[in-house]
């Protein structure tokens, strides 16, 4: 099991306190393994397993549970024969209609801790905001970093190159279950499709009641196959007229949006640099975890720009960093990344190789004035860092902690 420090430096302090711990995410992305790793944490510290009161809401013996009335009961009764305080781990909370209600009055009558996991950003709004306004913390669990994927990787294949491992992070992604697949080819890319149905039809289609199944799936295969390039709703509602399907923008927005919130997309946003403003047209998005791209639509290798830029985006969030694509002029800087008082410029490409290659993605950085690092990050291998920029192979620069 990977023990995942990126996210337990963070849950650490909010362990054995009142504030609820809400981790969320998309679909096997480990939120679950996150939730059992806290557990195991507890324990060394001398919590008694007895304490734990653990339910996953996906398994059918806990059916009878999905009100949050029955569940609040079920709670209280099971917290009766507990010495000391209680424990709550409840996994996909969403599936119990009113658990916020439930949720808040169980904080309210025991000496519980209490950790929620939930595959929709929902959880994080409407009555949970009434109900638990300034009462909880977010933590994102994403799919494994590429350090992750190369611990896990390198256990089944301990022979194998980085060079040849990264290689394969590019066309698998890391979505943690491959690890039980040996990251076989036809076995990884048939569970990542029925990942991405999953996602599709529980978390997108039943939980939006969409009726225009047809249209969601044009939307999500256009988003998938631009990630990384700006366009607008009004460039997608032009795409399917142009196969017959007549639909508006704020529909198309509405679709967008339900993918956001099961955490299959991400949207960033852009900004005027010298105007230091936000812009509120032609975002980017970037998908949750490329390979599920690679197993649903293909082509991983051949827009190799885009996912290497897909693969450093993720990164930058797993590292706590507010991510916007800059704008100078009529230039753009793939990713301005702010945390705490820090900043960071990050230029992504797959090969610096040519002058004019050189030129563009370094020269980009001319009109920024300040004393910010200032990145370029490709697959080359040789240091052609210039100019106080600083160029970075794409494997050294997801495995440094300098910057994060």
């Amino acid at each position: 099991m990977i023990k995942r420090e990126t996210y337990m430096n963070r849950i650490r302090p909010f362990m054995n306190n009142d504030l609820i711990k809400v981790l969320t995410g998309i679909r096997r992305s480990g939120k679950s393994v996150m939730l059992e790793l806290i557990k195991a944490e507890l324990i060394d510290l001398g919590v008694n397993a007895n304490q734990f009161i653990c339910i996953n809401f996906e398994d059918m013996r806990f059916s009878n549970l999905h009100t949050g009335q029955t569940l609040h009961e079920e709670i209280l009764k099971r917290a009766e024969n507990i010495q000391g305080k209680v424990y709550l781990f409840f996994d996909e909370i969403q599936e119990v209609s009113d658990w916020e209600k439930c949720i808040n009055s169980l904080r309210v009558i025991l000496d519980c801790d209490i950790y929620l996991t939930g595959s929709n950003a929902k959880l994080l709004s409407g009555e949970l905001a009434t109900y638990l306004g300034g009462r909880y913390v977010e933590f994102v669990i994403y799919p494994f970093s590429y350090i992750e994927f190369l611990e896990l990787y390198k256990t089944v294949y301990p022979e194998i190159s980085e060079q040849q491992a990264f290689q394969k992070y590019l066309i698998t992604g890391g979505m943690p279950y491959l690890a039980n697949l040996r990251y076989e080819e036809a076995p990884s890319g048939q569970y990542l499709v029925d990942l991405f149905n999953s996602v599709q039809l529980k978390d997108i289609v039943k939980r939006n009641k969409i009726r225009d199944v047809d249209l969601l799936e044009r939307v999500i295969a256009y988003v998938i196959a631009n990630i990384g390039t700006t366009f607008s709703a009004t460039s997608i509602v032009k795409f399917l007229k142009s196969e017959q399907r007549t639909v508006s923008a704020d529909t198309i927005l509405n679709y967008i949006k339900y993918c956001m919130d099961a955490y299959l997309f991400y949207q960033v946003k852009r900004q005027d640099l010298q105007g230091k403003q936000i812009l509120a047209t032609n975002e980017k998005y970037y998908i949750a975890d490329h390979g599920i791209r690679e197993a649903v639509y293909g082509g991983n290798m051949r827009d190799i720009n885009l996912i290497l830029e897909n693969i450093v985006y993720l990164e930058l969030l797993r590292r706590g960093y507010q991510v916007t694509v800059g704008r100078v002029k009529d230039k753009e800087i793939d990713f301005v990344c702010e945390k705490r008082n820090e900043k960071i410029y990050v230029q992504v490409t797959y090969l610096l190789a040519s002058e004019d290659t050189i030129k563009r993605e370094f020269d980009i950085y001319d009109e920024i004035r300040d004393n910010f690092p200032k990145y370029v990050v490709s697959m080359d291998e040789i240091d052609m860092s210039k100019n106080g920029i600083k160029h970075v192979n794409i494997r050294n620069f997801l495995k440094a902690d300098i910057w994060s």
